[in-house]
């Protein structure tokens, strides 16, 4: 639940409403796009501080697309994003790279997000030097404790992402995002491509983290059973849109909507003999068959225009 306070709830860390976003599929001979396809069709969501809202989908659903948005490394074609009160989506390019600073981003791949050619000290450096302007032995004082709060040696700082596992460089990720001191962490699958026993590692520092700095998490995820354990309240997400949202337990547990509860159906039961409750298995038996992909829409008034874009 939000904060609250004597006058009322308290302002949510995040408030996303009405988000849109769609990506030219098709261009005629002159480049001009003549079609379309939504990505992103009208989400709306809130998150408060020190709160994790995990959204799921399987693959195409718009997860990461609308993570995207919400830190402005994509712009949205309508809708509003505000961020611990700010308009994202109208402040100037100087402006936004100060709201940077209180939100980040941890990436799927850490191969594909950390630099190769950058030391690891370097990379998580980069950050403290850009939003709090330290340099030299305090830059560098700063990066050892980060690393070792991640758990990895100060050596570390030393060697090249090449030299790493795959956990260990998510490790290294998610000290470059804290190194700005952020409110909210954009995690968009962070454990997707490691090993069990090393998500179970990663996924608790994070939680870790939660607890001691009070950090907002908007966790992306096509894992029910993951995002089940580690979110606060989820959001399912089809086809580009939200149809169902809801604390954990309670979606979970009684899912309303179709799309959910085939996805609830399909969690592997892990525990021999455990079963799931009749009104689930009695739901995903009842759910229609899944609906065709979003027919792409002509961006006639484009080309009428002659808009490039």
């Amino acid at each position: 639940m939000p904060e609250t306070t004597d006058t009322g709830p308290a302002e949510p860390l995040l408030e996303v409403t009405d988000l849109r976003k769609s990506f030219v599929t098709k261009r005629d001979v002159f480049g001009r796009a003549v079609a379309r396809e939504d990505a992103v069709r009208g989400v709306s969501f809130t998150l408060p501080h020190g709160r994790t809202l995990g959204i799921v989908g399987e693959t195409g659903a718009g997860k990461s697309t609308v993570g995207r948005l919400v830190l402005r490394l994509a712009e949205p074609d309508a809708g509003s994003v505000r961020l611990l009160g700010a308009d994202v989506l109208s402040l100037s390019r100087r402006d936004l790279r100060r709201l940077r600073r209180r939100a980040q981003m941890i990436f799927q791949d850490p191969f594909a997000s950390l630099d190769p050619r950058m030391l690891v000290g370097q990379t998580i450096g980069e950050p403290l030097l850009l939003h709090a302007g330290l340099k030299g032995a305090a830059r560098t004082a700063r990066v050892v404790e980060l690393l070792g709060r991640v758990g990895l040696p100060a050596g570390t700082a030393d060697r090249y992402p090449h030299e790493f596992s795959g956990g260990q460089l998510q490790r290294v990720a998610i000290a470059r995002a804290l190194a700005s001191e952020p409110d909210l962490i954009v995690c968009d699958e962070p454990v997707a491509a490691l090993d069990v026993s090393v998500q179970a590692q990663v996924l608790n520092l994070l939680l870790d983290l939660q607890a001691e700095r009070g950090l907002s998490y908007l966790f992306i995820s096509h894992d029910l059973s993951l995002v089940r354990s580690f979110a606060h309240e989820v959001a399912v997400m089809n086809h580009g849109e939200i149809v169902e949202s809801g604390p954990g337990s309670e979606l979970f547990g009684h899912p309303q909507h179709p799309y959910t509860k085939e996805l609830v159906s399909a969690i592997p039961v892990t525990r021999p003999g455990r079963r799931r409750s009749a009104a689930v298995r009695r739901a995903a038996a009842s759910i229609p068959a899944a609906p065709e992909p979003p027919v792409v829409r002509p961006v006639l008034s484009h080309v009428l225009e002659g808009d490039p874009s």
